[in-house]
């Protein structure tokens, strides 16, 4: 059932971005209505994916990524490397490795993530937006159709519904990538002296930006590679540790002229 099929750059119905849920209300409500199996949604250009299960709740890029490293191990063997980028949930890793996989964290950009890719052999890679990319038996670039076609063939071969599948998940509570406007000449230095600060009070990756392990979570805080912008994202295993953890980071920001 085809919603919204008909290509029009002004975007009468809402933005062709799966990763904003606002944007997947529509789908969500036609799942439910048609007591669909799934739903999908594709990005303007067809390179990002996202979805519902059948109760119409969103499954977001990492978790995804969770099915279709399940479906890799299956086909081709565990020991595979699979990339994801520093936006992902921490859950991802820990469901890979579980599967016998290989996580490997990587940088944002889809670019830099074909690249990685190339260098390390990787079967599969994703983002948190929504890029999936297939080697092994595809080309190794993001293609949401292709990605589609993967998705419903192991929902088919697995019995569903797409909830069960993901049933196993730990549950943890996260934000959605949060923007905050910094201009291009100081985005990078507020970056470094975030990874300074904190650094001296917990254990960060500055792999892309500055992702901080806090005790119950996570977060990150990375320049945006298109705008004149700081990304952020939060992860914790409750609602009270996810609260305290952005106030201290949107705290520093502020202190430090950055409002969040």
């Amino acid at each position: 059932m085809p919603l919204f099929a008909e290509s029009d750059g002004t975007f009468p119905n809402h933005h062709p971005d799966p990763t904003v849920l606002e944007n997947l209300k529509d789908l969500q409500a036609a799942v439910v209505q048609e007591q669909a199996e799934l739903g999908i949604a594709f990005d303007g250009d067809g390179d990002r994916i996202g979805a519902v299960d059948e109760r119409g709740a969103p499954v977001f890029g990492d978790q995804l990524l969770v099915l279709f490293g399940r479906d890799l191990a299956r086909r081709f063997g565990p020991g595979k490397p699979v990339i994801f980028d520093v936006k992902c949930s921490e859950v991802l890793p820990q469901m890979l490795q579980r599967a016998g996989l290989v996580p490997m964290m990587w940088k944002t950009g889809h670019s830099l993530i074909k690249q990685k890719m190339k260098e390390t052999g990787a079967a599969l890679a994703g983002e948190m937006s929504g890029h999936v990319f297939f080697g092994g038996d595809w080309f190794g670039f993001d293609d949401a159709l292709f990605a589609a076609a993967r998705l419903l063939h192991y929902v088919a071969r697995e019995g569903g519904p797409l909830s069960r599948l993901l049933a196993d998940l730990p549950r943890t509570v996260s934000t959605p990538e949060l923007r905050v406007d910094c201009p291009d000449e100081r985005k990078f230095d507020v970056v470094e002296r975030a990874a300074r600060h904190f650094a001296a009070k917990y254990p960060v990756s500055t792999l892309d930006g500055v992702r901080i392990s806090f005790a119950e979570g996570w977060g990150l805080l990375r320049a945006s590679n298109t705008q004149p912008a700081l990304v952020l994202r939060f992860e914790a295993t409750s609602a009270r540790a996810l609260a305290a953890y952005r106030g201290e980071v949107e705290g520093w920001l502020a202190a430090n002229g950055v409002r969040a």
